[in-house]
């Protein structure tokens, strides 16, 4: 599993958990335990970095939510298809807690994963809402 199969997997247990009252880790065994085949192969460090994506966005969640809602025009967090909403927690937590992410890389991967899993309006909506977000924590980062 490379980093954009470990994002997809992501969004999936996201939207999981969206779905129904399953914790972060009850998800990831849920998902694990599904994906039997797969699971042996997975390399440790990209099994790390699906932990950490799951569990990073499930406890940053409220503030990630926040500071999506500051770009939704005409739309709340809740009115969102759940797929785009899992997606835009995903790319929340990487651009405000993974500075090791470039936020470049994290708007193209979701984009993506909104074409994959999102409807036909999903990859111009999460570019939307994201780019506005990354362009915003850009100048904070930079009054710093």
């Amino acid at each position: 599993m490379n980093r954009r199969q470990s994002r997809e997997k992501a969004v999936q247990i996201l939207f999981s958990m969206d779905m129904t009252d399953a914790t972060a880790q009850e998800a990831l065994v849920n998902l694990m335990e599904e994906d039997d085949e797969d699971v042996s192969e997975k390399a440790a460090e990209n099994m790390e970095f699906l932990t950490e994506l799951v569990e990073g966005t499930s406890a940053h969640q409220t503030e990630i939510d926040s500071k999506i809602s500051q770009y939704l025009r005409g739309w709340t967090i809740g009115r969102i298809a759940n797929v785009d909403r899992a997606i835009l927690r995903l790319a929340g937590y990487e651009m405000m807690y993974r500075e090791d992410i470039p936020v470049r890389v994290t708007l193209n991967e979701a984009v993506e994963l909104a074409k994959v899993f999102g409807t036909d309006d999903s990859p111009k909506f999460i570019n939307g809402v994201l780019s506005s977000m990354s362009r915003d924590l850009e100048q904070a980062e930079h009054k710093e």
